[in-house]
């Protein structure tokens, strides 16, 4: 269903970016006067766009109900050479709900820490202005019913972002970070500016509502113009999810205040994600983009679930952690398991914001007590129990929720992985002291984990009928990547046992490295410094020196 009348859903979407955006339009001037008050003013607005939010969840499910659309046009410009029109309007489907409400209660819970946080601070009323503007851009990118709407609202939202990360502009690590943020950025900008421009000259739509009409007759391969946006779109992704050899700014905007850190990380990394989501009409028959997506998604999961082995820092180890995750997110959606990659999302949303906001208590866990391990390393029958038993509880959760791998043989892989991962459970359970006691105590909860997600799969999975392009069997997946995928799982299971156990110089040169992130990042560092040095912070000025009879005057 697609209307272009103002019901309550699509008007509580189109309310929830927007009065965020007429708040943050305060000046500059009169935030920094104002600061305090400008902080209650941005927490009552985040909670109210938060309020809308839910209304436009609600209106979506009690109405139509889900697999349906709504879009609602407000301005319409028509652009030269058939391209389409540019329009200013909502477009409201399952993953515009589910995204507006997730996207909206992280920004109204940072906002409120960030009031205690940043209270006193000269630049108080300055900071809540553009957190504002930022979680205007990230809503209006959510809700654009308009390809070139959404390419713009991609753009504000970084650049909005950049002024957080130089909220402490004198600070050189702080600018180096935002310098590389700056120019993927922009990057990204050009690849995605340039997708829209190739899928309205192909399409002669600019709408998301039409564009998904009329890539339904398209089931071969893509023309040339299609799958050249498709491999843009998938740029585009892997620079704004910080995709290895990219990821360097990710793990260098620590330098801003941890609001920031954790809106970025819960919120605004996973805009490549969606991006791609977004785009399941094109994607889903792109074929090779989608494959380079979730190999380049692997690679980046691989490398970064290795180096956070040897991280000391809490917030630089989380940092590493979302690299892993947003691989792992754009591995599910290169395998076109966009259910699992949104439900991925939502999970890793929360998960994030709530490390990143309790990162200052984290070390009470390491004053917790430890479980004693009996010594040594697993034995093999430890390793043939574990796994066993994993499979089985992955085979009876899957096939509880009818998971058919002939529909969607990707799910053969993502099966796996639940079950390589409820096998590390039981390993340790199986080498703990009282193993007995503790492994059923680790049964249960792999099986809570394994019903727990086939079960929110399903759910998804349903709640995205006629949201998305479901890709074809075979499309998207291949044997050798399938194999490729569970390689590197099992891979990264056995070297996290053999790094413990490692010692003497071998150990030490892994740690290093690791430690380093094999030092792919000081290359970019060393490239981005030529281009764009960094600012150093002027020296103050010192006193003239006194004669020597004047200091033996003030010395007498």
């Amino acid at each position: 269903m697609s209307a272009t009348v103002l019901t309550a859903t699509t008007a509580a979407a189109l309310a929830a970016p927007l009065i965020l955006w007429l708040a943050g339009s305060l000046p500059r001037a009169t935030a920094d006067r104002n600061g305090a008050a400008v902080a209650k003013l941005a927490t009552f607005v985040a909670w109210s766009a938060f309020a809308l939010s839910l209304l436009a969840f609600a209106g979506y499910a009690m109405g139509p109900g889900f697999g349906s659309a709504e879009t609602l046009r407000l301005i319409a410009v028509p652009l030269p050479f058939g391209i389409g029109d540019f329009a200013i309007g909502v477009f409201v489907n399952a993953v515009t709900v589910i995204m507006l409400t997730l996207v909206s209660l992280v920004g109204a819970v940072v906002t409120t820490y960030a009031r205690t946080y940043m209270a006193g601070d000269p630049g108080e009323g300055h900071f809540h202005k553009w957190l504002l503007l930022t979680l205007a851009a990230i809503l209006t990118l959510i809700v654009s019913s308009n390809l070139l709407m959404f390419a713009l609202a991609w753009m504000a939202t970084s650049l909005n972002l950049h002024r957080l990360l130089l909220f402490y502009s004198d600070r050189p690590a702080a600018q180096l970070a935002a310098h590389k943020k700056f120019v993927f950025s922009r990057i990204g900008d050009a690849s995605l500016f340039l997708a829209v421009l190739l899928i309205g000259a192909s399409g002669h739509t600019l709408d998301f509502a039409t564009l998904s009409t009329a890539m339904a007759d398209i089931q071969g391969p893509l023309p040339p113009a299609l799958q050249t946006a498709a491999w843009l779109i998938a740029l585009a992704a892997m620079l704004k999810c910080a995709q290895f050899p990219f990821h360097g700014w990710l793990l260098q905007v620590m330098e801003a205040p941890t609001p920031v850190s954790a809106l970025l990380h819960a919120g605004i990394v996973n805009a490549g994600a969606f991006l791609v989501i977004r785009m399941s009409p094109v994607m889903s028959v792109s074929g090779p983009a989608l494959d380079a997506l979730a190999v380049v998604g692997l690679v980046t999961l691989a490398v970064a679930s290795l180096v956070m082995l040897t991280q000391t820092s809490i917030k630089v180890s989380l940092a590493w952690s979302t690299s892993a995750q947003m691989g792992f997110m754009l591995l599910e959606a290169g395998l076109g398991l966009y259910s699992l990659a949104l439900l991925h999302l939502v999970a890793h949303s929360l998960y994030k914001a709530h490390a990143f906001l309790a990162s200052g208590s984290s070390v009470d866990a390491f004053r917790a007590p430890v479980l004693k391990f009996k010594g040594g390393a697993p034995e093999p029958w430890h390793w043939l129990v574990a796994f066993q038993g994993a499979i089985l509880l992955a085979l009876v959760a899957g096939f509880a929720f009818g998971v058919n791998p002939a529909e969607q043989p990707a799910l053969i892989v993502t099966g796996a992985i639940v079950a390589i991962a409820t096998a590390q459970l039981l390993l340790q359970a199986l080498v703990l002291e009282d193993n007995a006691k503790l492994l059923l105590r680790a049964t249960a909860i792999g099986a809570f984990v394994c019903f727990g997600y086939f079960g929110l799969h399903a759910a998804f999975e349903h709640a995205l009928i006629g949201s998305v392009r479901p890709v074809a069997a075979g499309g998207a997946l291949d044997l050798g990547l399938s194999i490729a995928i569970v390689a590197v799982f099992l891979g990264l299971i056995t070297l996290q046992h053999l790094f413990t156990r490692i010692h003497g110089p071998l150990r030490q040169a892994l740690q290093v490295h690791l430690y380093n992130g094999l030092y792919v990042d000081v290359l970019v560092t060393r490239l981005m410094v030529r281009i764009w040095p960094v600012r150093r912070p002027a020296a103050p000025a010192r006193a003239p020196a006194m004669p020597a009879s004047a200091t033996a005057t003030a010395e007498a």
